[in-house]
C-alpha cells in the first residue's frame, strides 16, 4: 500500500513525519522554499518552489501526481487544495481544514462564532489606523498576531499606546503570505497553556493524547512537558471542544488544539492541522506512538488501537544566537551525560537569532518530579552551543 506523499513545508516537524512515513514504506517528496530543508534530507525526492505561487504549485502537483498532500506550513495557496481533492488527491486532514486553520480569522470565526467556544475577546485590523481603533476597543494589554504566521513570527504584546506602531510594523515583517490583516486579542490572565493532541481517523474513533503543558517566549514554544496536570473537569471540556472543532473541519490526521487555562476556566486558543511543535516532547517516548507516528498512521488509514502514556517527558529548545550558515554544535557530551536524556538536531542549513535548531529531551517514569524533569531539559539545552560561519 505504498503511497506517494507530497509534503508541503519541510521543517523539523516535517522531518520527523517523513521518518515515520518511511518506516511504514511510503514514498515522500519534500517541498520547501529553500534547498536542503530538514525534511528534504530524509525524503525520496525534493522540490524547491514558492508555495504561495498557485501556478507553480499546480504544476508541481500535475508533474508528480501524488496520492496524498500533507501541508506542514501556513504559507501555501491552500485554496488550490479544493481542486486537488476534486482530482482524487487526499489532502491532510482535508482542504476545508487546511483553509480554515491556516488563517486565524477563519478559524476564530468558526470557533467563537459558529461553534460558540469561549475565546479571548478579539477584533481584526487591516492597517495601522484600524489597529489603533481595535486596541482602543479591546483595551490594554492585548496581543497582536498576523492572520498567517507561525512560531511566533510577527506576534507581539501591546502594553502601552506607544507600542502600537511598532506592533503593526512587526506584524507585517513577520507575516507569512500576502495577507496584511491582523487579529487583536484581549490578554487572558492564564496560569497554564496546554496542547491537546487530537487524532482523527478514517475508520476509527477520535483519540486524545495526554495533555501537554508548554511555555512560550516571543510567541514561540520554549519548553513542553507531558503529561500536564489539569483537572478531570477541564480535561473533559478540552476533549469535547477538540472533538467538535475537528469534526467540523473534517479529515484524518493529528491536530494540535491549544487552550489557555485561567482562574475562570478554559479558553480555546488555536488549532493546527498537523503535528505540533510542543508535541516534540513525544519523541522522549512518553507515548506508545509519537505524534509523528500517529499522524502517519492516521494519514494512511492504518489502525490506531489506543494511545498509552508510558512515561513522563520534557523538552526544551536550542536556539541560534546569530545569523550564519553551516551550523555546528558544541556541548553534546555534557547534554547527554545524564541518564534519561536525548537530543534531536534538526539539520537546518542556516542560523539566525532565536531560530530553533534542536530540542533536548528528558524522561522518567510516572510519578517522578515533573518540575525537576523540566529543569533537566532546560539545563541540557543551555549546555548546547550553536556555531556558524
Amino acid at each position: 500500500m505504498m503511497k506517494k506523499i507530497m509534503l508541503l513545508g519541510s521543517g523539523e516537524l516535517g522531518r520527523e513525519f517523513v521518518i515515520a512515513a518511511k518506516r511504514l514504506g511510503q514514498y515522500v517528496i519534500a517541498v520547501d522554499s529553500y534547498n536542503d530543508a530538514p525534511a528534504q534530507q530524509v525524503s525520496d525526492e525534493r522540490e524547491v518552489i514558492d508555495m504561495l505561487d498557485g501556478r507553480a504549485l499546480d504544476a508541481l502537483v500535475a508533474r508528480h501526481r501524488p496520492d496524498v498532500i500533507v501541508p506542514e506550513i501556513e504559507a501555501i495557496r491552500t485554496e488550490r487544495f479544493y481542486d486537488y481533492e476534486k482530482q482524487g488527491i487526499q489532502v491532510v486532514p482535508s482542504a476545508r481544514a487546511a483553509n480554515f486553520t491556516m488563517n486565524r480569522k477563519a478559524i476564530r470565526d468558526l470557533a467563537a462564532g459558529e461553534l460558540g467556544f469561549r475565546t479571548a475577546r478579539y477584533r481584526y485590523a487591516a492597517s495601522s489606523g484600524e489597529l489603533q481603533a481595535a486596541v482602543s476597543e479591546i483595551g490594554l494589554p492585548c496581543v497582536v498576531k498576523p492572520l498567517m504566521s507561525s512560531s511566533g513570527k510577527g506576534q507581539s504584546t501591546i502594553k502601552t499606546l506607544e507600542d502600537i506602531e511598532r506592533a503593526w510594523s512587526y506584524s507585517q515583517s513577520g507575516r507569512r503570505g500576502d495577507i496584511a490583516e491582523v487579529i487583536v486579542e484581549a490578554f487572558v490572565p492564564f496560569h497554564t497553556e496546554i496542547t491537546l493532541l487530537t487524532v482523527t481517523q478514517k475508520n476509527g474513533p477520535t483519540l486524545f493524547c495526554p495533555p501537554i503543558g508548554h511555555r512560550q517566549e516571543r510567541g514561540d514554544y520554549q519548553e513542553s512537558w507531558q503529561p500536564c496536570r489539569i483537572s478531570e473537569e477541564h480535561l473533559h471540556e478540552a476533549r469535547e471542544i477538540a472533538g467538535k472543532v475537528t469534526r467540523s473541519l473534517t479529515g484524518a490526521g493529528i491536530w494540535g488544539v491549544e487552550f489557555f487555562l485561567a482562574s475562570d476556566g478554559l479558553y480555546f486558543s488555536e488549532i493546527s492541522p498537523r503535528p505540533h511543535d510542543t508535541g516534540m516532547v513525544t519523541l522522549a517516548g512518553t507515548q506508545n506512538l509519537s505524534e509523528f507516528e500517529l499522524h502517519a498512521r492516521a494519514v494512511l488509514g492504518l489502525p490506531i488501537p489506543e494511545i498509552q502514556l508510558l512515561r513522563v517527558g520534557a523538552s526544551a529548545v536550542v536556539l541560534a544566537g546569530s545569523e550564519g550558515k553551516n551550523p555546528g554544535y558544541t556541548g553534546l557530551e555534557d547534554a547527554l551525560r545524564e541518564a534519561g536524556t536525548d537530543i534531536r538536531i534538526f539539520g537546518k542549513p542556516t542560523t539566525r537569532p532565536y531560530r530553533r535548531m534542536a530540542v533536548t529531551l528528558a524522561y522518567d517514569m510516572p510519578g517522578c518530579d515533573v518540575d525537576a524533569l523540566k529543569a533537566k531539559a532546560v539545563a541540557n539545552a543551555g549546555k548546547v552551543g550553536v556555531t556558524s560561519e
